[in-house]
């Protein structure tokens, strides 16, 4: 036992990412208390909130950002982002632990914490392939994240630049989820790349949203 307790805390490496497990352990005991143990479920499967939904976006003048990448390869977006989250921990955990029984950490002192450098970009890549299974599990459950009604009146992000008819997309991020939805300008005004925007209403066919610019001290002055 006593051999288990140096192996969790020692070197600091390891420490570290004991208690950042323990943590998220904590948090999902939590969520198991208060019912939301998967995540936002709804009962129905066909609406369109969903990183799968932008297969129509011009993405001709997008130009999506590194974060908004890497977490596209994580498969962010198609369930809830806690998860995502807990499974790189996780995996950053187990390697951290194997890790310092094949080499000699424990020598590095303080300087054993560079370690989760290359750990974490090994966690973050084996984060996408475990998870994947996962996709489908909440889309049979009819996870879409929040609901339609509930994303009018919001603040989001442009992932691509718009104008007229032209159908982009932007991300939003609810309850540690992140939700990808279709937009459209409302008044057919030019919104550029990674401009704040409001969701204004959503289109009768349910396909996309339309948007407008979210007016603040930003792009007033």
């Amino acid at each position: 036992m006593a051999e288990l307790a140096r192996l969790l805390f020692h070197p600091l490496s390891n420490g570290i990412m004991t208690v950042l497990a323990g943590l998220t352990a904590l948090y999902w005991i939590f969520t198991f208390f208060t019912g939301d143990f998967v995540g936002d479920i709804d009962g129905s499967p066909d609406l369109d909130v969903d990183a799968d939904t932008d297969a129509d976006v011009d993405t001709d003048n997008a130009e999506p950002s590194f974060f908004s990448k890497a977490l596209d390869f994580v498969n962010a977006g198609k369930m809830p982002f806690m998860v995502i989250y807990s499974t790189f921990k996780f995996i950053a955990w187990i390697i951290t632990l194997v890790t310092s029984l094949f080499f000699n950490i424990a020598d590095w002192g303080w300087k054993s914490v560079l370690i989760l450098i290359p750990v974490f970009l090994i966690a973050f890549w084996l984060t996408r392939f475990a998870t994947k299974p996962l996709i489908k599990v909440y889309a049979m459950m009819g996870y879409n994240g929040e609901e339609p009604q509930e994303l009018l009146g919001r603040v989001a992000k442009m992932r691509s630049a718009i104008q007229g008819d032209k159908l982009g997309a932007a991300e939003l991020v609810i309850n540690h989820d992140l939700i990808r939805i279709n937009v459209k300008s409302r008044n057919g005004e030019a919104i550029a790349y990674n401009a704040e925007v409001m969701i204004a209403a959503e289109s009768e066919d349910k396909r996309f949203y339309y948007v407008v610019p979210e007016i603040n001290l930003k792009n007033i002055v």
